[in-house]
């Protein structure tokens, strides 16, 4: 326990003297809430959206964009780039080993995620009034099978990357991808049937359907939290298959 308190408080100075990753990690879907909801026609009720308007379909988006952020963005450049330089090979001849490390980043990284969801409710509930999620209960659940699923991706991806180059390169190909099935450049609601089923059958894609479920009071379909359930099952054999301390 001493071990991981100590690790935990070295990573945490760390991760707090790296402004760019704070920003992008927990400010930056609060800031685009604010953008898109400064659009007129997204504050418009419509009646085949159920009444709803575009803003209140991207407060579930912008909360998976921060999952998103950690999973194939910092957290694998963080762990690869520790191996690369040898930093987890010295670890493991002392009291504090990789697995304090990896433990950790984890927590650190969910916790960025829960303050950027906390942030990103708060503003679009201030700003634009956005109603809180209706189905906590439900919302909770399926934002922890998320978080799970986007750091098991950030583990595999670490577990593949020899460099911390290679990290980045992969992690910005599957960046642009999930934030598509995510609904960034159009929400998964409004998207077209056909459409819709082949994104919910991807990590992310079921996640944020499962989350836009919860906000209106529905209890997440159990396909859509299985989906990304299985989806964190498989990430996580394979990140623990594949990884290596150096």
């Amino acid at each position: 326990m001493s071990a991981t308190t100590a690790v935990l408080r070295t990573e945490a100075r760390l991760f707090r003297r790296e402004p760019a990753v704070i920003f992008w990690l927990i400010a930056f879907p609060a800031v685009l809430l604010v953008i898109l909801g400064s659009i007129p026609a997204f504050r418009v009720a419509h009646a085949e959206l159920g009444g709803r308007r575009t803003v209140d379909l991207y407060v579930p988006v912008v909360v998976l964009l921060s999952v998103i952020m950690a999973g194939a963005q910092t957290m694998p450049g963080v762990l690869t780039g520790y191996r690369e330089r040898g930093i987890l090979r010295r670890m493991s001849t002392t009291p504090a080993s990789p697995k304090h490390l990896l433990t950790v980043q984890i927590v650190l990284h969910s916790a960025a995620v829960l303050v950027s969801v906390l942030l990103a409710l708060a503003v679009g509930r201030i700003a634009f009034g956005v109603a809180l999620p209706k189905q906590a209960a439900g919302y909770v659940l399926a934002l922890v099978v998320t978080v799970l699923a986007g750091l098991a991706l950030g583990a595999t991806i670490s577990a593949l990357s020899r460099t911390a180059k290679i990290a980045q390169t992969i992690g910005t190909i599957v960046f642009f991808p999930l934030m598509f099935t995510a609904g960034v450049y159009a929400p998964v609601p409004v998207m077209p049937s056909v459409l819709r089923q082949i994104v919910g059958l991807t990590p992310i894609g079921a996640a944020s359907q499962a989350l836009d479920q919860a906000s209106v009071g529905q209890w997440p379909d159990w396909s859509h939290l299985g989906v990304t359930g299985l989806w964190a099952v498989l990430l996580i054999g394979v990140a623990v298959r594949w990884f290596r301390w150096e």
